[in-house]
C-alpha cells in the first residue's frame, strides 16, 4: 500500500500526518487523492470515519498558490459543527506551510468580525450555504475565483433541503472548477446535480468491511410512546454511563426531554438547531470536558460529532435510514474503546427497525428489563393494534387535495432557476 509520498503529497504535510500518527492512508484517500491531484472532478461515496475529510483536503492543499491573494477552494458542508471541524483539520495541516489561509464561514458567527478577515487573503473557505449566501449577496465574497468546489456530506444537504442555495452558489463559480462531492448515499437528486455540474466525473466508491464495529453492542428496548421517557430513565439508572449521547428526532423533542433529565438531576445539555452558536459551542466544550454527562441531540446539529470517552449512545427516536443510525451508533465505540448503544423501539417503529437491521446485515438483540418502570406486553400490543389502525384508515379529501398542490411548487421553483440560468449572459458552469 503506497504512502501519502507515494501519492504526491509533499514532506511538509507527510511530516504533520506522521506526528498526528497518521502513516498509512484509508482506502478513500488513496483512490481519491491521485485523481484530485490529476484536476478530475470526483464523486466519492464513503461512510463516516473513512477518512473522506483528507481525502479532500490533502490534494486542496498541494494545488493552493499562496502567492495568490484570491479564493481558491469553496468546501460547502451542511452544518456549523462540520464546517467547524473541517476548518480545524486544515489548520492541522497547515502548521508547517507557509501563507495558506482558511476561513470558516457559518452562521451564529459575527458578521463584522467576518468582514475583517475576508479583507485578508483567504484561499479555501469552508461554509454553510446560508451564510455564505448573505455574503455574496452583500458582495463580501467573490467565488468567481474559486477553482475548486467540494460538496461535502452532500446527501445531509438534500435531507435538510440546502439544493437550491447549493444551485446559487455554483451558479457563481466558473466553468472552469474542478468539482468533488462526497456523500454516503446517491440519492436520486444528487445524481442529478452531479449530472448538471460535473464533467466526467471518476466514481468512487469504498464500502467499509462491516458497517457497524464490532465493539458496540446493540440493543433494542420494545417499549410505548407513552412510556419512552420513563423507559429511558430507567436505562440511565441501570447502566449508569461515564459519556452518554441521547438522539432525538425534533428540536422539540430534544428540549422536552432536556428538561425531563434536569428535573431528574441529571447532568445534562442539548444540542440543537434552535440554539445560538455561542451556546452550541459552550455544550460541546462541557461534554468534551465531561463536565457534564448527556447530550441530548438532533441529527444535524450532532453531524460531524467526535468526542473521546463516549460510552453509551441512545437512540431515544429510532432513525429512519440506515446511514443516520450507523452514524449514531459510532459516536461511541471510539479509538477501539467499547460501546453500547440502546435503540427504545416503539410498535409504529418496527418497519423502521427491520429497514436498518436489513440494512447493516444483522439481527439487533433484543433485551426484556424487568421492573415497574417498563411497560408491560398489554400496552405495547395495545399501541400497536392502534398504528395498524391508523395504517389502514383512508387518507381524507383535505390531505389528498394538499398532496396534489405539492408538484406544482416544485415546478415553480425549477422555473425560476432554469430561467435564471438560461436569461445570464455571464460565463458561469452551466453543464
Amino acid at each position: 500500500m503506497p504512502d501519502f509520498l507515494q501519492l504526491g503529497i509533499r514532506k511538509e504535510i507527510n511530516h504533520t500526518l506522521k506526528s498526528l500518527g497518521l502513516v498509512t492512508p484509508t482506502p478513500i484517500q488513496e483512490k481519491t487523492i491521485p485523481s484530485i491531484l490529476a484536476g478530475k472532478d470526483v464523486i466519492a461515496q464513503a461512510q463516516t470515519g473513512t477518512g473522506k475529510t483528507l481525502a479532500f483536503v490533502l490534494p486542496i492543499l498541494e494545488k493552493i498558490d499562496s502567492s495568490k491573494s484570491d479564493i481558491q477552494a469553496l468546501i460547502l458542508t451542511p452544518t456549523r459543527e462540520l464546517a467547524q471541524q473541517i476548518s480545524k483539520e486544515i489548520k492541522k495541516m497547515i502548521e508547517n506551510l507557509e501563507d495558506i489561509n482558511v476561513l470558516a464561514v457559518y452562521g451564529g458567527q459575527d458578521v463584522e468580525h467576518q468582514l475583517k478577515k475576508l479583507k485578508g487573503a483567504q484561499h479555501i473557505v469552508v461554509a454553510t450555504p446560508g451564510r455564505l449566501l448573505d455574503h455574496i449577496r452583500r458582495k463580501t465574497i467573490d467565488l468567481s475565483t474559486v477553482e475548486m468546489l467540494v460538496l461535502d456530506e452532500a446527501d445531509q444537504m438534500l435531507h435538510m433541503g440546502f439544493l437550491p442555495e447549493v444551485d446559487d452558489i455554483i451558479y457563481e463559480t466558473l466553468s472552469t472548477r474542478q468539482t468533488m462531492l462526497f456523500s454516503a448515499t446517491m440519492p436520486s437528486e444528487i445524481r442529478s446535480l452531479a449530472k448538471k455540474y460535473m464533467l466526467e466525473p471518476e466514481n468512487i466508491q469504498v464500502k467499509a468491511k462491516r458497517i457497524t464495529v464490532d465493539e458496540i453492542r446493540q440493543i433494542v428496548i420494545e417499549t410505548t410512546d407513552r412510556r419512552k421517557q420513563e423507559t429511558l430513565l430507567h436505562l440511565l439508572q441501570e447502566h449508569r454511563p461515564f459519556l452518554g449521547i441521547i438522539f432525538c428526532r425534533t428540536k422539540i423533542r430534544a428540549k422536552k426531554l432536556q428538561e425531563a433529565l434536569i428535573a431528574n438531576d441529571y447532568d445534562s445539555d442539548e444540542l440543537h438547531g434552535d440554539l445560538t452558536q455561542a451556546k452550541r459551542e459552550k455544550a460541546m466544550k462541557r461534554f468534551r470536558e465531561a463536565k457534564i454527562q448527556f447530550l441530548v441531540a438532533t441529527d444535524v446539529a450532532a453531524r460531524g460529532l467526535d468526542v473521546e470517552g463516549v460510552t453509551h449512545v441512545f437512540n431515544y427516536d429510532i432513525p429512519h435510514d440506515v446511514e443516520s443510525y450507523v452514524h449514531r451508533i459510532g459516536r461511541t465505540g471510539r479509538a477501539g474503546g467499547d460501546g453500547v448503544a440502546f435503540t427504545l423501539v416503539a410498535p409504529k417503529d418496527l418497519d423502521f427497525l427491520r429497514m436498518i437491521e436489513k440494512g447493516i446485515g444483522q439481527t439487533l438483540e433484543k433485551q426484556v428489563i424487568k421492573g415497574i418502570s417498563i411497560p408491560d406486553r398489554d400496552d405495547y400490543e395495545q399501541e400497536r393494534s392502534s398504528q395498524i389502525k391508523k395504517a389502514r384508515r383512508p387518507i381524507s379529501k383535505e390531505k389528498a387535495g394538499r398532496a396534489s398542490e405539492a408538484p406544482s411548487r416544485n415546478r415553480t421553483n425549477d422555473s425560476r432557476r432554469k430561467s435564471k440560468t438560461t436569461t445570464s449572459s455571464r460565463s458561469k458552469r452551466t453543464r
